[in-house]
């Protein structure tokens, strides 16, 4: 019996997709890509992570509410594949506000790119200036979230939802970019 977002094909005995879905494979696709798109940005991140977390970062003023090293990448993990999942929900939708919602999407992801190697990259080079204006791009960066919730709940709640820990981690980690830009 098909459930109700499928009914039979016409004389085919095939499922076809209810008005506003995409078919299984294009889905399944859908979903690789962007959490592929994840993994790339969580990759790009880590390289500039990678050289700097032992070097300036291990001796640096840190907040006294600082998590430890080894939580951070457990905690990306798992917001990048809800991230992800999010994106596609919505893009699954294909509701009129799909576009400008994962346009709002692309933005904070392309600012999230940018974060980790001016944080942790260009502190070397620039020392404290850096740290500003990393805190610069993270606070663009939970606008930027902000906004994607916003788009993405009125078309899935669950996508809307799955974003919130995000936004909250960024929040927090605002708060540790800044005790480090005043007091480093």
């Amino acid at each position: 019996m098909p459930s109700d977002q499928q009914s039979l094909t016409a004389g085919s005995g095939r499922p076809r997709s209810a008005a506003g879905q995409r078919a299984m494979g294009p889905q399944l696709l859908g979903l690789l890509a962007f959490l592929a798109a994840s993994a790339l940005v969580a990759g790009l991140g880590g390289l500039a992570t990678a050289n700097n977390v032992n070097g300036w970062y291990a001796t640096a003023d840190k907040a006294p509410w600082s998590p430890p090293n080894w939580l951070f990448g457990p905690v990306w993990s798992v917001l990048y594949t809800a991230m992800a999942v999010a994106a596609w929900l919505v893009w699954r939708k294909r509701a009129e506000a799909t576009r400008p919602a994962l346009t709002a999407y692309a933005v904070q992801l392309v600012l999230n790119l940018l974060w980790t190697p001016v944080f942790f990259g260009l502190y070397p080079a620039l020392g404290t200036p850096a740290l500003w204006i990393a805190f610069a791009i993270i606070v663009a960066l939970a606008v930027a979230v902000g906004v994607t919730v916003l788009y993405f709940g009125p078309i899935s709640r669950t996508a809307g939802l799955l974003l919130l820990p995000y936004l909250t981690w960024i929040v927090f980690a605002s708060s540790l970019n800044l005790w480090m830009a005043l007091n480093n």
